[in-house]
């Protein structure tokens, strides 16, 4: 069966105004989550920013933080170390396979 481009949460699919709209926010907010590399979307051929569904998501969390206060410096930290968290538990768990294993 074929996968279509809406079925991979990466794909970016929707432009500014779409998720403008879909967010009720301003575009202008978007474009500085952008230049802040807060939430970095793709771009078209054209130079059009491209949204995926993993990064309305992640708008949505920016939305959600600054709300609650923090600036876009503090919820690019946020989004910076819970990366990290992401990426080391994924190592923690391929060294925890590999111990499995080797009998350990």
């Amino acid at each position: 069966m074929v996968r279509l481009p809406f079925d991979d949460e990466h794909a970016p699919l929707y432009s500014v105004g779409q998720v403008a709209e879909m967010l009720q926010v301003q575009q202008a907010f978007l474009r500085r989550l952008d230049e802040h590399d807060v939430v970095s979307p793709s771009r078209s051929s054209g130079g059009q920013r491209r949204y995926s569904r993993h990064e309305i998501g992640a708008v949505q969390d920016a939305v959600r933080l600054i709300g609650e206060g923090m600036s876009l410096v503090a919820v690019r930290r946020i989004f910076e170390l819970q990366q990290e968290v992401r990426e080391l538990k994924a190592e923690l768990a391929r060294e925890r396979a590999a111990r499995a294993v080797q009998g350990e």
